[in-house]
Order: structure tokens, then C-alpha cells, then sequence
């Protein structure tokens, strides 16, 4: 906890000094410009100057044709940084909680089936301490829960299933570690925009108000702004979600596929009792 908070106080501030220097540069664009367009430019114009003013529009259009970058930057600006940063602190946190799970659980995946071969391999051969070390040299919750399976071997088939429960609950804890925090980015993020929408809008019409008339350009002006906050945080959360909804998954299938390997080892010691039981009634008789 205390590294997420650290990680989030240090995101924070690095937002705030990029949106000041992105303010600062386009305070130095605003004043580039005003100086280019002095009346002295326009007085000192000759012919052979002339044909430059038939190139405005292209110049207009070059300016309207901004890079992708420069759009998000202006509609950062736009929609206010205040709200804008936090639900950009949201997505950048969640982000590196969903890319930390993705490389957790693709570690803890395994293949189960060749570990429950080996594993039944060792056990017929009545090398238990041996299935034992299969389990430690092998990655991944399902190796873990199996092994602290095998450890209650010589106590019976009861114990064994009592071990593996109670381990399993806790591998699945460590499976949805973070899972909590990337629902409520999930979640905080669209209430954010909105939150920034709603006070963009009331400072719009509080604009009208003190104007004491409805112009079209401000009221289209204060809505647009507002509602930028809300597609940002729309934006974060769908792209929280689609990561929330693939850990799930690999959660799930992790889950199976333990669950399958114990019930295999379950099977493969009542079968191996059942044989040795077999086994000394014969050499008995």
C-alpha cells in the first residue's frame, strides 16, 4: 500500500509540472503568433510579397491539421487539468496494475497436464518425497496447492483434501491480488468526468448569468469543455475494463485448471492406496 501511495503522489506531481509546461508553451505559441501578426508585417508588404497572402488558407489549414498529440494536449488543457490529471493518475496506476498481473499470472501458468504425469509417475513408483520436489522446482499456484497435498500423504486421503482447500483459497487470493484497485479506477474515473462536466457547466451558466445574455459561442464553448472531462474518463474506464475482464479470464482458467490437477491427484493416491492395499493382501495370503 504504501508503494501505491508513493506511486501515486509521484505521478501526481509529475502531471502537474508536464501540464505546466505544456501551458507555458502555448503561452509562448499565443505570443509568437501575435508578434508575427503585427500591423508593421501587413504595411511593410511589397508585390513581390503579394502572392504570400493568396497562401493563407493553406497555412490555416496546416494549423487546423494538428498531430494527434497536440489535439490530446489541447483537449487536456481544455477540459482542465485539475480533473483531467487525477483521471489520468487513475489510468496510469491502473495500467501498471493490469501489465503487473498479466506478467504474474502468464508466469503462473503451467502445464498441468505434464505435472500431474509426472506427479502420478513418482507416486506409483511410491516416491512421494520425489512428487514432492516435482511440485517445488515447478512455477504457479497449482504446483504449490498440490505439493502441500502431498505433505499429508501419510495421514490420509482426508487430510490431503483438507490441505489442498485450504491452500487453494489462499493461491486464489493471490490470483486476484489487485483486482480491487483496478475496479474502483474502474469505477472512479467516469465519476470524476462527470464530477468535472457538472462543474463545467455550472460555471458556464454562471458565465451566462453574470453576462445577462445567451450567446451561442458561449454556451457551445462551456458545454464542450465540460463534457471533455467525461470523455476522458469514459475513455479510461473502457480501457481499464477490457484489461479487467482478460486477468479475470486468465484467473479463471488458472482456477480450472488447479482445481482439475487436484481432483487428478486425488484420484491418482486413492488408486496407488487401493493397489498397495491389494498389494499386501496378496502377499499375505
Amino acid at each position: 500500500m504504501k508503494k501505491v501511495f508513493v506511486l501515486f503522489f509521484a505521478l501526481l506531481l509529475s502531471v502537474c509540472t508536464y501540464n505546466n509546461v505544456i501551458i507555458a508553451q502555448d503561452d509562448a505559441d499565443s505570443n509568437t503568433t501575435e508578434i508575427v501578426d503585427t500591423p508593421e508585417t501587413s504595411t511593410e508588404m511589397t508585390p513581390e510579397t503579394a502572392p504570400q497572402t493568396e497562401e493563407l488558407p493553406k497555412s490555416e489549414e496546416a494549423e487546423v491539421e494538428r498531430s494527434a498529440h497536440q489535439k490530446i494536449k489541447k483537449n487536456f488543457i481544455d477540459g482542465g487539468w485539475q480533473f483531467m490529471a487525477i483521471v489520468l493518475v487513475c489510468l496510469i496506476l491502473g495500467l501498471a496494475i493490469a501489465i503487473e498481473r498479466i506478467i504474474t499470472l502468464s508466469l503462473a501458468t503451467v502445464n498441468t497436464k505434464k505435472l500431474v504425469a509426472d506427479l502420478e509417475s513418482a507416486i506409483t513408483n511410491g516416491d512421494i518425497n520425489g512428487a514432492q520436489n516435482i511440485c517445488k522446482a515447478t512455477p504457479g499456484p497449482a504446483a504449490e496447492v498440490l505439493g502441500e497435498g502431498l505433505k499429508r500423504v501419510d495421514d490420509g486421503i482426508d487430510a490431503v483434501e483438507k490441505a489442498i482447500v485450504s491452500n487453494g483459497s489462499v493461491q486464489m487470493g493471490l490470483l486476484e491480488k489487485g483486482l480491487v484497485w483496478l475496479a474502483l479506477f474502474i469505477a472512479l474515473a467516469p465519476m470524476l468526468g462527470f464530477m468535472g462536466t457538472v462543474l463545467g457547466m455550472i460555471d458556464a451558466f454562471d458565465s451566462i448569468q453574470k453576462a445577462g445574455d445567451i450567446q451561442p459561442s458561449m454556451v457551445a464553448g462551456g458545454i464542450k469543455v465540460a463534457l471533455l472531462t467525461t470523455v476522458f474518463g469514459l475513455i479510461t474506464a473502457i480501457i481499464l475494463q477490457i484489461f479487467y475482464n482478460y486477468i479475470t479470464s486468465k484467473v479463471d482458467s488458472l482456477v480450472n485448471s488447479m482445481e482439475d490437477a487436484t481432483i487428478s491427484l486425488i484420484d491418482i493416491l486413492i488408486d496407488n492406496k487401493q493397489m498397495a492395499a491389494g498389494n499386501n493382501t496378496a502377499a499375505a495370503e
